[in-house]
């Protein structure tokens, strides 16, 4: 059963696309950890779609951003030091072989909801991009 009590976790990951499977196997072992393994699958999915993108179309570093609301929303983000917008995301008709180009339209449809936002904060900067899982997603 899902924590009630909110908590976050943040990975902060070098410009490695190795770094992505990392990601992937640290958020199965916290969504474990909290009681959340029935749908880690499509939150790692989720989460490798938002942590390659940081990777492959920026120079710097980023990080993995895993927050539980307490109430049933899992938030799953991706930082990375570009400020620039994220590409809309392209229609899934491209097709199933397509080897690149997919991942937002991957995680706008199967998240609840998902974004972006520039940040600028202490002289950082970057973007952060972002889906929800809702409640209706945890119920087993």
């Amino acid at each position: 059963m899902p924590e009630n009590e909110p908590w976050e976790y943040s990975l902060h990951i070098p410009n490695d696309v190795r770094a992505v499977t990392v990601c992937r196997r640290t958020l199965r072992l916290i969504l474990t950890m909290h009681g959340l393994i029935g749908h880690v699958d499509l939150a790692e999915l989720l989460a490798t779609e938002l942590v390659s993108n940081a990777v492959r179309h920026t120079k710097g570093p980023a990080a993995l951003r895993v927050r539980w609301s307490g109430d049933g929303v899992l938030r799953i983000g991706a930082w990375d030091a570009d400020p620039s917008p994220p590409e809309p995301p392209a229609p899934l008709t491209r097709g199933v072989d397509a080897e690149d180009g997919r991942g937002l339209a991957l995680v706008r449809a199967c998240a609840d909801v998902w974004g972006w936002q520039p940040l600028a904060r202490e002289g950082d900067r970057g973007k952060y991009v972002w889906c929800e899982l809702g409640a209706s997603e945890w119920v087993a």
